[in-house]
């Protein structure tokens, strides 16, 4: 499968164990793909060269996966190829996800980072987002559980 750069592939970012039970196609559209790209050489092979390995625990979505797991509306920006969702906490000897989230924070453009649950000392994962084309906001994020609805703060919040 095509590589998105030297530590990432296409097939790292579309797979769903949700896709594959339910038989939906999870490609990405040629623009979905050019996203992925940008996001891989921008984002993640930074990420990856200063941290080592990083786990993906959501990536592209389709609109009919996004629909399945009941994702954010059609704005998703995982379902443009703009968005991953990392989560290393599991995995022995790798960055944690703090430092992770701090490592996007202090060194790379982005447009979202959000601080997924968790604790104030440790996201349960780290939602990242780029848009290739400009116009990224620098927006750093905590989601919370509030009567079991996902609910957004700013960071500093």
């Amino acid at each position: 499968m095509e590589e998105l750069s030297k530590n990432l592939s296409v097939a790292e970012v579309i797979k769903s164990n949700t896709a594959t039970y339910n038989g939906i196609d999870n490609s990405p559209s040629p623009e979905h793909l050019e996203n992925l790209k940008a996001f891989a050489e921008v984002i993640f092979q930074p990420m990856r060269d200063a941290l080592g390995p990083i786990s993906i625990s959501s990536g592209y979505r389709s609109e009919a996966l996004n629909n399945a797991i009941k994702g954010a509306s059609k704005t998703s920006q995982h379902s443009k190829g703009e968005a991953l969702d990392l989560d290393n906490d599991f995995k022995e000897g790798r960055a944690t996800n703090t430092e992770i989230f701090e490592y996007v924070r202090e060194n790379l453009d982005f447009d979202q980072l959000i601080w997924e649950y968790g604790t104030k000392e440790k996201p349960d994962w780290v939602h990242v987002s780029y848009k290739k084309d400009g116009g990224n906001r620098g927006e750093i994020l905590r989601c919370k559980r509030v009567n079991g609805k996902p609910k957004y703060y700013n960071y500093e919040d």
